[in-house]
């Protein structure tokens, strides 16, 4: 059975996994956003991915697909709970995909509101979907910088600003 599964990549190595596994016949997807970029007074505007590091692949592991995905140059590993593969719902992709432009990339929001440093807020959409974590900062115009309690400890995690709403 087909399904989507994430792949976690070696750094800055996503378009060249995404390639390798193009080549291995896997249907590959790698959404991506334009990003301006302020470097020695110059301000340019660059493809990055949605999600740093990961991309996302359909496979039928149950077919010997694993092996092929792991061992792609640029791969690091599948994205995996308890030593199993976690399938990504068709919906999340579609939902991704639903938010592209004509030019492939993914549109993403302004930040509606000023949000405060320890601010909780809850997110409302996405893999992360009914966590609640601190305000931490603004990554971009469109991503923040949230901490959220997982696995015992405190991690800083990028999410789109139209996906957080105040928990009351």
């Amino acid at each position: 059975m087909f399904r989507w599964y994430a792949v976690y990549t070696r750094q800055g190595m996503e378009l060249w996994a995404r390639s390798n596994l193009w080549q291995r016949g896997f249907d590959v997807y790698l959404p991506r956003y334009r990003k301006v970029r302020r470097h020695a007074r110059r301000t340019e505007t660059v493809s990055v991915p949605l999600f740093p590091r990961y991309l996302f692949v359909r496979a039928d592991l149950e077919e010997g697909g694993r092996r092929a995905i792991d061992s792609a140059a640029g791969v690091s590993h599948l994205v995996a709970f308890g030593g199993r593969p976690a399938p990504v719902a068709d919906r999340i992709i579609d939902e991704i995909r639903g938010r592209e432009g004509d030019d492939g990339f993914v549109r993403l929001a302004a930040l509606a509101e000023d949000y405060r440093c320890g601010d909780r807020l809850r997110i409302d959409a996405g893999a992360m979907c009914d966590r609640v974590g601190l305000f931490h900062c603004r990554a971009d115009k469109e991503r923040v910088v949230i901490l959220l309690d997982l696995l015992g400890r405190q991690l800083r995690v990028r999410v789109p600003a139209e996906y957080l709403s105040r928990e009351s």
